[in-house]
């Protein structure tokens, strides 16, 4: 499998703070490699994400990024697929298996949500233009469902190295075991 990275476009730190960090906790637990934000710098955000990846594993990785346009430019000349994330695209059960194929060919994944409203040029710029839902949805749930669908619910029995708090599955009550190195 190749590399996913998602690209969080037009963060605005008054109003996108929290979704923001939720699209980041999304793109860690399930399965994306790196998150690059674009807008409005809030070191907040990467100091958030790290410290969920100390105390949680992975090597999940979060940075800001000042062009998205660049950040676009460069995965492509990397031979990179951009993949957009919106309610106008193609269907996503109508695409999915196209994606998952080139993938699993070893294509790295640059995933791509909004914040504000994303400019008209991201739609040309993309390879594919993936909707979700046809209806107004959050990125975060959009995001979820992607990944999901793209690594068909494997990513859902992976594990995390590095971590030093493990969840423990159970019926009632939480159970939480503290160690190293899971």
């Amino acid at each position: 499998m190749s590399r996913i990275t998602v690209l969080r476009l037009g963060h605005r730190i008054i109003r996108d703070q929290r979704v923001t960090t939720h699209v980041a906790l999304v793109a860690r637990a399930y399965g994306a490699d790196e998150i690059i934000i674009t807008g409005e710098r809030d070191e907040g955000i990467i100091e958030s994400v790290k410290r969920v990846v100390e105390t949680w594993g992975g090597n999940f990785s979060a940075r800001f990024e000042e062009n998205w346009r660049k950040v676009i430019s460069e995965w492509r000349k990397r031979g990179g697929v951009v993949i957009h994330l919106t309610m106008y695209g193609i269907n996503l059960p109508d695409i999915i298996n196209e994606i998952r194929a080139l993938w699993r060919d070893k294509k790295d994944l640059l995933v791509i949500v909004g914040s504000e409203k994303v400019p008209g040029e991201v739609y040309s710029l993309a390879d594919y233009n993936v909707a979700v839902l046809n209806q107004p949805h959050s990125e975060v749930a959009a995001l979820a469902t992607f990944l999901d669908w793209l690594q068909e619910g494997r990513e859902l029995k992976r594990g995390f190295p590095g971590a030093r708090l493990r969840i423990i599955p159970s019926r009632s009550g939480k159970k939480v075991v503290h160690g190293e190195g899971w």
